[in-house]
């Protein structure tokens, strides 16, 4: 049987992160919805995600200083950032960090289920493709 892979969205936004799990449990996926990255970092279900979906702005660590934290302490997470506010500085900062997508909200459900399935692959391919800024392949 094949082991579903869990998604972990981290956003403060209390509709954001509903609307997206329902997506991705309609898909199929295990979800971990988090209102901080800090409350995602001290949950039990790190060693669990496959992928983090973040926004980038937040209050305490922001999402791309999550990816640091991510890539310093050598859990290998791909990234996939949303964000309302998309700055062409943080968006270059995310994607040199890694970072699979940099969509912006409203994203559209195709675009992020792409992600998703790319963000897997480099999960279990590290030597995979890089993300290129948006949806589309790298």
């Amino acid at each position: 049987m094949a082991e579903v892979s869990a998604i972990s969205i981290i956003d403060d936004d209390a509709s954001v992160r509903t609307a997206t799990a329902r997506l991705l449990r309609s898909m199929g996926f295990s979800v971990y919805a988090f209102a901080s990255a800090q409350e995602f970092l001290s949950s039990p279900r790190l060693p669990e995600t496959s992928c983090v979906i973040a926004d980038v702005q937040m209050p305490g660590m922001s999402g791309v200083e999550l990816q640091e934290y991510l890539i310093a302490h050598e859990h290998g997470l791909p990234v996939i950032f949303i964000t309302a506010f998309p700055q062409e500085r943080v968006r270059e900062r995310a994607m040199k960090g890694g970072a699979v997508c940099f969509l912006s909200k409203p994203f559209d459900e195709p675009q992020l289920l792409e992600c998703v399935q790319r963000a897997l692959m480099r999960r279990q391919n590290p030597a995979g493709p890089r993300g290129t800024g948006n949806s589309t392949p790298a």
